[in-house]
């Protein structure tokens, strides 16, 4: 019999490259080359998550799993032949930049099929009963890639891709996508902006990526509309905040929606190590996130939940924050300690930034009709 969680990964996402840059500024001009560093977007961050997880003992509890590419008849539902054959065309010459910040090299064109097929397979054995849960190691990320564009490190739309082949291939009428990286989810948002059967939800930092983006006012449109929440966080608000906003906001609006299936764009650069944001969350934030939405899957959909994982580019921070969802999805408790839990805790906003941030939050659950 499978174990209860699984973990989609495959050491080929891992080569995925983005090329030479110093974090996410490409190198020339008066930008210097980086010593012993990269683009943010690199394999280290991962690598470490599944470390911590074999060392831990707790990789050996979960049944891993790799999968085979998207199709390209998956990849179509989302994204137009015209991209695909330039992305393709790029990828075969050697890489580029075909969007905002997403660069890619030789090859990444199948890398990308493959990080789409972990989230595809992943999203198939919670549906069939195969696993209660799953985790897909997706690399490149994805939830930032528009139809006909990449954009901020993201080549396909992942999630989005995943989800429509679900719904051809299962028949579902109700699907829920919460976003909780750092950065607004916008591909997305785009894809599923007009339909009311995919509920589509976004908690990240107030104007960090795409830049000056906020969207509390983007609802949805047409007979989409009143189905896309976005939650724009103030930049500094830590665990308290995200509590705030996943009790009034998140799950409220997850229970009137009563979605068949849950899928979650894990990004983990919403802690306080990230480079390239300004929130304050640690691993224990991301432990409730994660079991929060469990309890919400169990009363809704027999706990089919499925995390496909986005941002997070603190390397020696990202593998704790995966640590405790794997320890939350799975059950199962470990003896890794996060050595900086302390320091952050100590560090979280005083009570009256809170008082602030819940004001915000208040307000925005008032607009959605969360009262």
């Amino acid at each position: 019999m499978s174990r209860t969680t699984a973990f989609f990964h495959d050491e080929r996402c891992l080569w995925h490259s983005t090329g030479v840059h110093s974090l996410v500024l490409p190198i020339g001009g008066w930008v210097q080359p980086p010593a012993g560093g990269g683009h943010a977007e690199s394999p280290e961050s991962k690598r470490r998550f599944l470390s911590l997880m074999e060392v831990s003992g707790l990789y050996s509890k979960l049944d891993v799993r790799s999968g085979p590419m998207a199709t390209e008849d998956d990849l179509r539902r989302v994204h137009p032949d015209d991209y695909l054959l330039r992305f393709k065309q790029a990828s075969d010459a050697g890489g580029g930049d075909l969007g905002v910040q997403a660069p890619f090299g030789r090859g990444s064109y199948e890398i990308a099929k493959l990080s789409v097929g972990l989230v595809c397979a992943a999203i198939d054995s919670v549906l069939r009963g195969t696993h209660r849960n799953a985790y897909a190691m997706s690399r490149p990320p994805g939830h930032h890639c528009l139809p006909d564009q990449p954009m901020g490190f993201c080549l396909f739309a992942n999630v989005a891709v995943a989800v429509e082949a679900a719904k051809a291939k299962h028949g579902l009428s109700r699907i829920a996508i919460l976003d909780w990286d750092v950065h607004h989810g916008n591909g997305t948002q785009a894809v599923f902006y007009e339909r009311p059967d995919v509920l589509t939800l976004s908690i990240h930092q107030d104007r960090c990526f795409p830049f000056g983006y906020s969207g509390a006012q983007e609802r949805g449109a047409g007979k989409g509309l009143g189905y896309n929440y976005n939650i724009p966080m103030q930049a500094g608000g830590g665990d308290a905040s995200y509590r705030d906003a996943f009790e009034r906001i998140i799950v409220p609006a997850l229970d009137r929606y009563r979605p068949e299936l849950i899928v979650i764009a894990s990004g983990l650069d919403a802690n306080g190590f990230d480079p390239l944001a300004r929130m304050q969350l640690h691993s224990e934030s991301f432990r409730w996130m994660t079991q929060m939405m469990m309890q919400v899957a169990d009363r809704h959909c027999g706990g089919k939940l499925v995390l496909a994982h986005e941002g997070g580019y603190a390397e020696s921070y990202v593998p704790f924050c995966g640590h405790a969802i794997m320890e939350a999805l799975s059950g199962e408790r470990t003896a890794v300690e996060d050595p900086a839990l302390g320091a952050f805790i100590a560090q979280q906003p005083d009570e009256r930034f809170e008082r602030f941030q819940r004001a915000l939050i208040d307000e925005l659950a008032a607009n959605f009709g969360l009262n």
